[in-house]
């Protein structure tokens, strides 16, 4: 049992005992654990590759196909079942086992309770016991019935007297006769071909059974060789897990520092933005009071020129009107109408009172002086250098949590030193080596053995080829040597040979008949029971039912199996359940659910993840405090500008005149009227004139108007944004501010609430890798480790020694022979009654007549 043990040990490097659980799981620190409270869910965690544990190729295949022989199989189990079609008894079995621990003593079967399983076990067995009374009857009868079948002869009767009776139907009965003991003959041939093949079967199977017990101990050296290896890679895929905190603390800036940016950069940069569009802002203050400064200059400058060369086009265009020829009839009335209207050639808007700009302009220019985007851009950047920041307030934390981590690393391996499990398993593998060598040292006897077996049986099965042997011969020799001329004391010698074998043939069979049914009755009582109460259960698994169940071997042990390899038959485990297991080639750890007395998960806990860890991640502190938006500069910048002296700007006076317009008239309409009241006038010098007056106010307009028009649309433009920009701007600038001091009060009092946050999170991402490690060691412990396959299969491979090599073929054996010996019987009947017609007789029937008939 020592090696035994050390196998179950060899997974254990986990915790020393079940009960240090209670006080391990409190290991983990409440911070790690899930908190419903949380405003947002943690970023989900990296998965690891840790890879595939290095898998054991088993190569035993337990199952066997019986190939032609399943037939004659399938034929005996339908045979027991006819017998025994109960159902596997296990709460009986259960009953008699717990009332009989204490071994069986004859006055313990008078109790009642006894006497009841008794007879529910001979109701059970009531088919076996029905057919083992019939061949006990049969072995008793059949010499009792010989030796009476002899004395009778021996008196001439039963056939012994020598003397055959006339029949009209003789042919018929001879016929009858032969062709039953025919029939019979066949079919106890047939008999003894099944019991040789089972015969012949059972010596094959034993060499069979050493291709079974080699690949058995080459799996179970398999699994002792590989299990080392596994476990070293379970403890070397720490390295996986620890290697990537160490990048994640390496990037700690990016990672902690990132995620408390991304979450105060919601209230943070909206101010800085506000503040850099107020920078915009004063870029197109200025620029909007140049174009207002360089457009009224424009103005002013260029009205008083269009009023001179209006004035002068009026006074011209009147000279003309004045001329000799207006005073005609005929045109005198166009010349007055276009008099009329010379009053309208003149300026509408007046720019030389409106006040200029440069004051505001000249403040503006000041303000400019300092570049506030450039302030506010440093404001950025001490705000996006929260990442920096954050690395080097924790360098030291990172490491002192390297310093841990290796640690750890070394305490997992130098716990799993400290089982011997490669010198345990080294043992074992010699045991196994040992006990292969043993065992194949017995293969000459069991070879020598199964010879003697199959000679045995071989020598049973030529008593009845004996039989068969006289009975054919006797058939050739009767049938060939008959003549049907002869009459009864004139027969042949060939006929009264063929008569005489065949009553060898029935003295041979009251001989070996009892001696062949011994033999079938004691190997059908035990290859019978053997197969419906041991092999047909096993087969369904309802013999580990029995062996699992509760409180069986004693009343005070709870489970069989735990108490004998941990001493321990309160633990929850089945050799039922532990056969699955193993069958699904799950993990020994698993199997023998090892973590009710090593528990992995709790060890990993305590040590992968502990207290001391969780206490310097938790230390971790952020202080922003540093972190400057917007500097005094700035906010100096931010305050001359609301005081510039935009506001006061009079910004309706400009807007007044810019919307009179240019002129008192559209002079393009002027001139186009102007052409009209040409053309009504005959053709001369007075028309041409006109139309040279209409041609100059055009070129007026085109060179002196448009420009003026195209400054005072940019006046008005600037005018417009101008009164927009200086509308509330103290209040504006306010509020800038405002957001801004927000912002910063943010970042030094109350952003600790958000560093502690994500500092939780960031924790919580860096237990999630080393949960992925507990995680995978117990989901390797449990499916991949040590995969306890070679365990069923070998107990597979007994079943299909002990079952279908064996029992299959000695039921099957006993199945034929018990066949033979039952046939024995008519066939006795068949020959001593066929014997009469070919043996020469002392008398014979004598007609009066003279005449006989034999026909």
């Amino acid at each position: 049992m020592l090696w035994t043990r050390w196998l179950v040990l060899l997974l254990c490097w986990g915790a020393t005992g079940s009960e240090q659980q209670a006080d391990e799981r409190g290991a983990v620190p409440a911070e790690v654990r899930s908190d419903s409270r949380r405003e947002r869910s943690p970023p989900p965690v990296e998965p690891l590759d840790f890879g595939f544990v290095p898998a054991a190729v088993y190569d035993t295949h337990a199952y066997y196909e019986p190939g032609s022989m399943g037939i004659l199989f399938h034929m005996v189990h339908a045979f027991l079942y006819i017998l025994q079609p109960n159902p596997f008894p296990k709460d009986l079995i259960v009953k008699v086992i717990q009332q009989n621990m204490g071994g069986i003593k004859i006055e313990e079967w008078r109790k009642p309770e006894n006497v009841v399983l008794l007879l529910q076990w001979i109701q059970y067995e009531s088919g076996f016991l029905i057919c083992a009374t019939f061949g006990v009857v049969f072995v008793v009868l059949i010499p009792v019935i010989a030796m009476c079948f002899c004395m009778c002869r021996c008196c001439d009767n039963c056939g012994g007297e020598m003397h055959q009776r006339q029949r009209k139907n003789a042919d018929c009965h001879r016929g009858f006769y032969t062709a039953s003991l025919v029939a019979t003959t066949i079919f106890i041939i047939v008999g003894v071909l099944i019991a040789l093949a089972a015969n012949h079967n059972i010596s094959s199977q034993v060499k069979s059974t050493r291709r079974l017990i080699n690949t058995n101990m080459r799996d179970l050296k398999t699994f002792a060789n590989n299990t080392p290896a596994q476990v070293d890679y379970l403890t070397a895929q720490y390295t996986t897990a620890k290697n990537k905190v160490l990048s994640d603390l390496d990037n700690i800036g990016p990672l902690l520092g990132g995620r408390i940016h991304i979450q105060l950069e919601k209230s943070v940069i909206p101010s800085l933005d506000t503040a850099l569009r107020m920078a915009g802002a004063m870029r197109e203050t200025k620029e909007a009071l140049e174009n207002v400064s360089s457009s009224l200059e424009v103005l002013q400058d260029g009205v008083g020129k269009l009023q001179a060369s209006l004035s002068g086009e009026r006074a011209s265009l009147s000279n003309t009107l004045s001329d000799p020829a207006c005073t005609n009839g005929a045109v005198s009335h166009t010349c007055s109408t276009i008099r009329s209207t010379l009053s309208q050639l003149g300026i509408n808007a007046d720019f030389s009172k409106i006040p200029d700009v440069n004051h505001a302009l000249a403040n503006v220019n000041t303000v400019l002086k300092t570049d506030f985007s450039n302030i506010v851009q440093k404001g950025y950047a001490s705000f996006n250098d929260t990442p920096r920041l954050v690395k080097e307030q924790t360098k030291n934390i990172v490491a002192g949590v390297k310093g841990m981590l290796d640690k750890i690393g070394a305490e997992i391996t130098g716990f799993s030193k400290m089982f011997p499990v490669e010198a345990s398993l080294a043992n074992f593998t010699i045991f196994l080596n040992e006990r292969h060598k043993a065992i194949e040292s017995y293969y000459p006897q069991i070879d020598q053995m199964d010879f003697y077996r199959w000679i045995a049986c071989v020598a049973v099965l030529c008593m009845v080829v004996l039989v068969m042997a006289f009975n054919i011969l006797g058939l050739l020799c009767g049938n060939c040597g008959y003549d049907k001329q002869a009459s009864p004391t004139t027969r042949g010698c060939l006929s009264n040979t063929g008569g005489n074998l065949l009553m060898a043939g029935v003295g041979f069979s009251f001989i070996f008949a009892w001696v062949l049914m011994v033999i079938v009755t004691t190997l059908f009582v035990v290859g019978g029971n053997v197969e419906k109460l041991i092999c047909e259960p096993l087969a369904n698994r309802q013999l580990f039912k029995i062996i699992d169940t509760p409180f069986l071997v004693h009343p005070e042990k709870r489970n069989f199996l735990p108490g004998m390899l941990f001493q321990n038959p309160n633990i929850d485990l089945t050799l039922g359940g532990m056969y699955r297991e193993c069958y699904d080639n799950n993990g020994l750890y698993h199997a023998l659910q090892l973590e009710t007395m090593f528990n992995i998960n709790s060890f990993l806990n305590r040590t992968v993840y502990n207290r001391d860890l969780a206490k310097v991640f938790d230390s971790v502190q952020v202080d922003l405090q540093g972190i400057t938006l917007l500097e005094q500069a700035g906010r100096d910048n931010l305050i001359n500008f609301a005081n510039s002296g935009i506001g006061q700007i009079d910004f309706q006076v400009y807007l007044t005149e810019v919307n009179k317009g240019v002129t008192l008239i559209d002079l393009l309409s002027f001139c186009s009227d102007l052409e009209g009241q040409a053309d009504q006038l005959p053709r001369g010098a007075l028309e041409n004139a006109l139309r040279g007056h209409a041609s100059s106010i055009r070129f007026i307009h085109r060179e002196q108007v448009v420009p003026l028009e195209q400054a005072m649309s940019t006046l008005q433009q600037s005018i417009k944004q101008l009164q927009k920009t200086s509308n509330d701007l103290p209040v504006k600038v306010t509020n800038v501010l405002s957001a801004i001091d927000a912002a910063e009060y943010l970042l030094t009092h109350n952003a600790s609430h958000v560093v502690k946050q994500e500092t939780k999170a960031y924790v919580q991402s860096l237990v999630g890798y080393f949960k992925q490690y507990t995680e995978w060691v117990k989901n390797s412990l449990t499916a991949e480790v040590a995969q306890c396959k070679p365990i069923s299969n070998i107990v597979d491979s007994m079943e299909i020694v002990g079952c279908s090599f064996i029992i299959d073929s000695l039921n099957t054996f006993w199945f034929g022979l018990g066949s033979c010996c039952v046939l024995l019987i008519p066939s006795i009947i068949f020959s001593v009654k066929l014997a009469k017609y070919y043996r020469r007789m002392d008398t014979e029937d004598v007609f009066e007549d003279g005449q006989e008939n034999w026909n």
